[in-house]
């Protein structure tokens, strides 16, 4: 089906108006298309949309084909016929503007031969460097004659399926860790994307050689991560740029400079280096890396955090000063670096990476131990993470299950809603991967501070009192149920507890039941297995802690997070360095509200966590373990000390 209208967007679908429009399209399953002067184009793809032109007041069709047809054409017009619709881009444009400044002050020096960028993987290093700047690659810069077009597509095609191919060996190399292997397995979806290479082939027909057309299709896509307000959409530009540079090594008959030479302890430096050469690189071997490109939510973070090594990304132009460097010192918890440093500093460095490899020696013995109190109580020390990538790292430190699973990463990472298949196979390798310990998985917890495609967040002035967590879910059942109905079909591969966010009414806690109980409902009638869950609250507002004992009637488990409940009982924003003095744990109308928790839990018999920041702090485990806790969710780095300390407290009797 198909309606036609005027565009009424303020100077049309140009950049993040067209952006906009594309996460609205992408919210919907079926197949969408704009069409201009009769040329359409599809309507989940921004490179096409924004080649597509189309301007203020021009006439343009929306297409759809599907199940959800009517309800994509629908909001499809709406955008297009409201003529504020993109117009706050200007406050983006100011917001980012204010981030770039951040990035330049962030890597400005701090001091002679020291540099700071973004702390990404925590610990501290220092060895010789190891600079790898690879040959930039540039197109033949020549247009193909009309009788060449074909052959060079077929030349394009070839090199896709070689990457691919190449891909596919790795994944299927034993010696490719699990955190690594989903990372690899992303890049090969970017390579066989539709938007890549179908970019690259009308560049190609257009005349340009193969080359040039990777790479600048590649960088046209990587501008729209780029561009899109979400640091983890951001951090995908750098695997677009990858996956194309791979591509365009194949078509030049070319190899990658290798990292199979890199010494023993070096100090990796690089401009820009492509998660599938970090993850084919001989990682125990690398003391730590330097990057210009990145960040904390890249792919190349995450492989330097599950594999223990400290990494300081985000430097810009400033690693260039690090070519010539002879050795180098990394501190990946304040993202300094610290180029040929003097012997005071050097000693300094050194000594600080011997006692910490000492006390990860001391702690590994706690890896397997389960941690007891004096009378025999288990107290289950748990991961916090928020992808798949994060379950190596987990269950290396000992994780004793997931205390808190944050969904909206899931959602975040694309440009379009997960469909409820995708959000069950994630739950389900997470269940898996952990059985028979518990997983706690928090339902969809954004708001207009953390904005996901195919949702449309008011404009508040301060989002984190306004629509969002389970207030949010329960306005749109079409996307919450769709998460329930997956948590449901994964239940059945492990052992899933469910939590809600941002409760403040138990109101709140009795429709979701209601819509759980729908969902199983509807896919008992499907025929489709599935299994009950655990239905808990994450204590995080002051009326949560208020209604507390008659919370615990309604739910099989309380959950605390210290990290919002702080910052709500304190009225301080804990972004805002101003009041930072405020967001102290400790405070005690702080600990009295999580003691307060504390006991309506145990009165009720219902099992109370804690997945905050602080369930981490070996100074406050005995206090809120003798306050009743018998969960801690934590970071994986924390786990082993965690363990430590509450053994020291069985101890003690």
């Amino acid at each position: 089906m198909e309606r036609s209208t005027i565009v009424r967007v303020h100077e049309g679908l140009h950049a993040r108006p067209a952006t906009r429009f594309v996460k609205l399209a992408k919210a919907f399953e079926s197949d969408v298309e704009l069409v201009k002067d009769g040329k359409a184009v599809s309507a989940k793809s921004s490179v096409k949309l924004m080649l597509l032109a189309v301007k203020e007041n021009q006439e343009v069709t929306v297409r759809a084909n599907g199940a959800d047809a009517i309800e994509a054409i629908e909001a499809l017009i709406g955008y297009l016929e409201n003529p504020k619709a993109g117009l706050d881009d200007e406050a983006e444009s100011q917001s980012a503007a204010n981030a770039g400044q951040d990035l330049v002050s962030a890597a400005a020096p701090v001091g002679p031969n020291s540099l700071r960028g973004v702390a990404a993987s925590e610990g501290a290093a220092i060895g010789p460097a190891f600079a790898h700047f690879p040959p930039d690659i540039a197109g033949q810069g020549r247009m193909l004659q009309a009788e060449e077009i074909a052959s060079e597509i077929d030349r394009f095609r070839a090199a896709v399926s070689a990457v691919q191919a190449r891909m596919d060996r790795a994944l299927a190399h034993d010696s490719l860790s699990a955190g690594d292997r989903g990372i690899v397995a992303a890049l090969r979806d970017i390579a066989a994307d539709d938007s890549l290479t179908g970019e690259a082939e009308d560049l190609i027909t257009g005349g340009n050689d193969a080359v040039s057309a990777v790479i600048t299709a590649a960088s046209t896509i990587a501008a729209d991560f780029s561009a899109v307000d979400d640091h983890y959409l951001n951090a995908r530009a750098d695997d677009v740029h990858a996956v194309g540079r791979q591509i365009c090594l194949v078509l030049l008959g070319q190899d990658d400079v290798s990292l199979e030479n890199i010494p023993e302890g070096a100090i990796l430096i690089a401009d820009d280096i492509g998660a599938w050469d970090l993850a084919r690189a001989p990682l125990k071997r690398i003391g730590g890396v330097v990057c210009g490109h990145g960040g904390a939510t890249s792919h190349i973070a995450i492989i330097a955090r599950s594999h223990g090594i400290p990494a300081v990304l985000g430097l810009g132009d400033q690693v260039n000063a690090l070519r010539m460097a002879r050795e180098v010192a990394i501190d990946g918890n304040t993202g300094q670096v610290i180029v040929d440093p003097d012997a005071a500093t050097s000693a300094d460095f050194a000594g600080r990476v011997e006692a910490a490899a000492k006390e990860r020696a001391g702690l590994t013995v706690f890896k397997t131990v389960t941690p007891k109190l004096a009378d025999g109580k288990v107290i289950e020390v748990a991961a916090n993470i928020g992808s798949l990538e994060e379950i190596e790292a987990a269950q290396e430190a000992g994780a004793m299950g997931v205390g808190l699973f944050r969904t909206e990463l899931l959602f975040m990472r694309h440009m379009h809603l997960p469909s409820e298949d995708m959000q069950a196979e994630t739950y389900a390798a997470l269940a898996k991967a952990f059985a028979p310990y518990p997983v706690i998985v928090r339902t969809l917890d954004i708001g207009g501070d953390k904005p996901i495609a195919g949702i449309e967040f008011p404009d508040e002035e301060n989002p984190f009192l306004g629509w969002r967590g389970i207030r949010m879910c329960l306005d749109r059942p079409d996307i919450f149920k769709r998460q329930l109905r997956a948590l449901l079909r994964a239940a059945v591969h492990g052992y899933i507890k469910v939590m809600l966010p941002m409760v403040s009414d138990i109101g709140e806690v009795r429709q979701t039941r209601v819509l759980v109980d729908e969902c199983a409902a509807e896919l008992d009638a499907e025929g489709v297995p599935y299994a009950t869950f655990d239905l808990g609250v994450m204590i995080e507002t002051p009326a949560a802690v208020l209604i507390a004992p008659a919370l615990a009637k309604e739910v099989a488990f309380f959950s605390i997070g210290t990290n919002d409940l702080t910052q709500y009982i304190m009225a301080a924003d804990r972004l805002n360095p101003t009041v930072a003095k405020l967001n102290d744990v400790t405070n005690p109308a702080v600990m009295s509200a999580i003691e307060l928790t504390a006991k309506a839990g145990v009165a009720a018999g219902i099992m109370v966590g804690m997945c905050g920041e602080a369930a981490g702090r070996p100074d406050l485990i005995a206090t809120f373990v003798k306050m009743g806790l018998t969960e801690l969710s934590m970071s994986p780095a924390s786990i082993q000390r965690a363990k430590k300390a509450i053994m020291a407290m069985a101890a003690e009797g």
